[in-house]
């Protein structure tokens, strides 16, 4: 018995739908009813960075002069973004490290 959407999924064409063809089109179907939901179930909004098409976790691993200008090229002030807590962390744990 096929629902709406099991042809799409009978990827062998043998008129069966087997247990990875199910699981793949439940992760479709999944996916496609909640992907404006974040894994918490609530909305989610893009950060000013996101919006400009930054990673904020890249930003972390960046160097000062590197994070700085990959902020002014998506024309955002580098200013705005206080980054002063992680730089301290790495100072220490480099010092730690060495």
């Amino acid at each position: 018995m096929f629902g709406p959407f099991d042809k799409l999924f009978d990827l062998n064409r043998d008129g069966e739908i087997d247990v990875a063809e199910r699981a793949l089109e439940f992760a479709f179907m999944e996916e496609t009813i909640f992907k404006d939901e974040n894994e918490f179930g609530e909305d989610y909004e893009e950060t000013e960075l996101e919006l400009a098409g930054i990673d904020p976790e890249e930003l972390e691993y960046m160097g000062d002069d590197e994070r700085r200008e990959i902020l002014e090229d998506a024309g955002l002030d580098p200013d705005d973004y206080d980054f002063s807590e992680l730089e301290a962390y790495y100072e220490e744990f480099n010092a730690k490290h060495e």
